[in-house]
């Protein structure tokens, strides 16, 4: 049985990467695409700032989904990809044995689209695998929001657990008191995280007076015109 009070721990957990591929991005109508990459490359970029195993899988490369996106696998530029023809990922013996081999029962997972590839994979990685899923519910997307709810209504009522990629990275770290990570998250939340990250580039250099993440031209002005 899963422990859903158990947290995520960069021990206990793998990534799995389903799909990230361009023609499956463009029928995803349930959160905005550009939106959806900052959120998939953000959460690669936390796997490899926390040494998680990873995992990439896609499905008909070369004649209809096109190539993974190149932001993620610039975070991984010598992983191997598993290529499928298989909808569900856990039909393809390349992946299983992937995840089998990183001795890890916690599978994270973003992938596209929610209610087909997402779906199929976590109901039988659970069933015939005894995985945990955990599904970032915003870095996969599905065809439209009425479709991505009730795919991810119907894994959470089969027992899968719903997460974001930032409650990932930020579970991950756990403690700002580990300050071999803490730099690197401070980053990736810089970065990746929206208003959130404003806040950090804010606090750091105008309260705490730290330097500019980005060097710059001088400042000129001001100079009212009369």
């Amino acid at each position: 049985m899963t422990d859903f009070t158990e947290l995520l721990t960069p021990d206990n957990s793998q990534l799995l990467f389903i799909d990230q591929q361009p023609q499956m991005a463009f029928g995803v109508q349930s959160i905005d695409r550009q939106m959806l990459k900052n959120n998939v490359v953000a959460l690669a970029k936390a796997a490899k700032v926390f040494d998680v195993p990873t995992t990439i899988t896609t499905v008909e490369t070369e004649s209809f989904s096109g190539h993974t996106y190149p932001e993620l696998l610039a975070v991984y530029p010598e992983h191997n990809i598993l290529e499928r023809t298989s909808m569900n990922s856990w039909d393809d013996q390349n992946v299983r044995d992937a995840l089998a081999a990183n001795k890890r029962k916690k599978i994270v997972v973003s992938g596209l689209w929610t209610e087909v590839c997402n779906l199929m994979f976590a109901l039988c990685a659970i069933r015939e695998g005894g995985y945990e899923i955990y599904m970032v519910a915003d870095a996969s997307g599905g065809t439209s929001l009425e479709a991505h709810k009730y795919a991810m209504d119907r894994m959470v009522q089969a027992g899968v657990i719903p997460v974001t990629w930032q409650q990932v990275l930020l579970e991950w770290q756990r403690d700002w008191a580990r300050k071999e990570t803490y730099n690197a998250t401070i980053g990736l939340v810089a970065e990746h995280s929206g208003a959130y990250g404003m806040g950090v580039d804010y606090a750091y250099t105008l309260v705490h007076k730290a330097p500019e993440r980005v060097k710059h031209g001088q400042r000129i002005g001001p100079n009212p015109a009369a």
